[in-house]
């Protein structure tokens, strides 16, 4: 058996890069909204690689969270769902609901303007956008003056055209074939 180590030399070293990292808009989505999974593994594996991950999940509630009491799953990936008693499948939600929404999107970019955070999920965001419970104007200046380093994965059916347009990398989840 061979067994090969690195050293690297003086132990503390600060390797500079050439040019600044920028982070990448990426958007996932299908009509089949079955593309979290695949999200969740990729911030799964960045998380364990050290970096830290936040992952938004703005239509998804019933479990009394919301961002006071964020799931910790490992040392760097953070999971907030919206404070809500249940999941949004509707653009009408009562004053409680708007206000609980409205607390989490204020959040997210708070922390993300803050950097504590290299990738940034933020799932189902594409349907608020649609139900008009955040604007599409908001979301495309957030994504305009995140710290340059933050990778961001937007989810959803329907993604606006104007995010499309932005975005670095667009993945289309859909069926090859009927079950």
């Amino acid at each position: 058996m061979m067994v090969a180590q690195l050293e690297t030399p003086g132990g503390n070293l600060n390797l500079a890069l050439p040019y600044a990292v920028q982070g990448l808009v990426q958007v996932f989505t299908s009509i089949n909204r079955n593309f979290f999974t695949s999200v969740m593994a990729q911030a799964l594996r960045i998380a364990g690689q050290g970096t830290p991950v936040l992952v938004v999940q703005f239509l998804k509630g019933g479990i009394n969270q919301g961002q006071e009491r964020p799931i910790r799953l490992g040392q760097n990936l953070d999971w907030i769902r919206c404070d809500l008693p249940r999941c949004i499948d509707t653009p009408h939600l009562d004053e409680s609901e708007t206000q609980a929404l409205q607390k989490l999107w204020q959040h997210t970019q708070k922390v993300v303007f803050e950097g504590k955070y290299s990738l940034v999920v933020l799932d189902e965001l594409s349907l608020a956008i649609k139900f008009g419970l955040i604007p599409e104007t908001e979301v495309l200046s957030f994504l305009a003056k995140r710290p340059a380093h933050v990778d961001i994965i937007l989810t959803g059916p329907e993604m606006p055209k104007s995010i499309l347009e932005i975005a670095d990398q667009i993945t289309e989840i859909r069926r090859s074939h009927q079950p």
